[in-house]
């Protein structure tokens, strides 16, 4: 959002906006605590919308305060922004809730660049997010108007309590969906809902499977023009390579989960493993991998130092990865990269079965896309699996690396010609290494 005008009060609370919802949008505005806790006496209220500009209170409290500025910035304003936040949090206003900008409150604070603001957003994503997958409910989060591979919400009212700042006991975090419906009779107009576009779709595992893949121009297409895999990626697993086998030390044992274009199983028969197996699903994957000009086809197999040590496996990962545990095989180094799968997925491979599989001294890897069209999601799932690798008995070392944006920063050309959506909207990638804690 380029014109500074577009970030003023009478831009972004609408005259059509009813006038209970004016009421708390313009006390968050305005970081008049004593007036937000007066006016948010039910959950919903902390999550209204203005009906054409989906300002929500959150959006309004960290919009307010502008960019910073040495002359003008007020630090008890300040504080008083990060109160009210703080409170519209407790009450259970939605850190990734998006405006008619595709903004959400996180955006706007790192947009004007707001970083306690900001943070304050990030920590209650992560919370949020901790919660629900404790309570084992998935929804998937949204993020640019499109489904990521994120982790999701439960929609439960599971009567959690939250303990404020004061050691007050906040409200119930409660059902978004159910809240919505809890307002007065001017807030029941209908809900803001951010523009939607012809690359919506919804992508899962089992539809994945079931599309038709193209292998052109160093990308991975399926049917829906969805990018599965695309060449740009390649650095990314040049350097995953060398995190996961530093100086290429030759001899390893590898598991690759997730083939597509055979980017990093090509660099990782290079430093000549003694054990290499790539588990794939796909049908059009496998046939690929089979044809006359592929590298990894039954001459690849039968090069391997003893049978069965070079070998692609046909089938779901949590199928194959069963037997492999059932048969004792450990590896040193595992790399994790599928499609149409969100993060209870990752998060269960890495848990249930890395114990079993990676030696004591080896290490797991995996793309680390998570919520990679927004920084404050990416921010969010950072966090959120860091403490799960954590949770599973596994340190993680992060290496920031620079993605190259000038074929990527616009939909539908560079890079992504042809492609149906940003999967990566980054300028940085956060690589993963993980090992064994101890």
């Amino acid at each position: 959002m380029s014109d500074p005008d577009a970030d003023t009060i009478s831009a972004r609370i609408s005259p059509s906006c009813p006038a209970e919802t004016q009421r708390v949008l313009t006390a968050a505005w305005a970081h008049d605590l004593d007036a937000v806790k007066k006016l948010l006496d039910e959950p919903g209220k902390a999550r209204v919308q203005d009906p054409t500009t989906g300002e929500t209170p959150l959006h309004a409290a960290v919009r307010s305060c502008g960019p910073p500025s040495e002359q003008d910035d007020d630090p008890a304003d300040l504080d008083a922004a990060r109160k009210v936040v703080y409170e519209l949090l407790l009450w259970g206003a939605i850190w990734n809730d998006v405006d008619d900008h595709d903004e959400t409150p996180g955006c706007v604070a790192r947009r004007l660049g707001r970083a306690e603001l900001y943070d304050l957003c990030v920590e209650s994503g992560v919370r949020a997010e901790m919660l629900f997958g404790v309570m084992e409910g998935y929804e998937e989060l949204g993020s640019e108007g499109e489904d990521v591979e994120v982790m999701d919400l439960d929609d439960e009212d599971d009567g959690i309590v939250v303990v404020g700042e004061d050691g007050d006991e906040a409200p119930e975090l409660v059902d978004v969906e159910a809240s919505e419906h809890n307002g007065t009779a001017e807030e029941e107009e209908p809900r803001f809902q951010p523009p939607k576009d012809d690359t919506e779709a919804d992508v899962n595992s089992e539809a994945y499977l079931r599309s038709k893949l193209t292998y052109s121009d160093g990308k991975l297409v399926d049917d829906e023009g969805n990018g599965v895999m695309m060449a740009w990626e390649t650095d990314i697993m040049r350097q995953s390579v060398d995190a996961l086998l530093p100086g290429n030390e030759p001899g390893k044992r590898i598991l690759n989960i997730g083939f597509g274009m055979g980017i990093i199983d090509a660099m990782f028969t290079e430093t000549k493993p003694s054990r290499h197996h790539i588990i794939e699903a796909h049908p059009g994957v496998l046939e690929h991998i089979s044809s006359s000009n592929s590298k990894f086809g039954a001459a690849w197999e039968e090069s391997g130092p003893a049978p069965g040590a070079f070998k692609v496996y046909n089938g779901k990962w949590q199928d194959v990865c069963q037997k492999l545990l059932e048969e004792g095989q450990i590896y040193d180094v595992v790399y994790f990269d599928t499609f149409g799968e969100d993060y209870s997925q990752l998060r269960m491979f890495f848990t249930e079965f890395i114990p079993g599989l990676l030696d004591s001294e080896g290490r797991f890897g995996f793309f680390n896309g998570l919520g990679a069209d927004r920084m404050i999601c990416y921010d969010v799932y950072t966090k959120v699996v860091e403490l799960h690798l954590v949770d599973a008995g596994l340190d993680v070392d992060w290496k920031v690396i620079d993605v190259g944006m000038s074929h990527l920063a616009e939909a539908g050309k560079g890079e992504w010609e042809g492609i149906k959506r940003r999967y990566w909207t980054l300028d940085k990638y956060r690589l993963p290494t993980c090992t064994f804690l101890g």
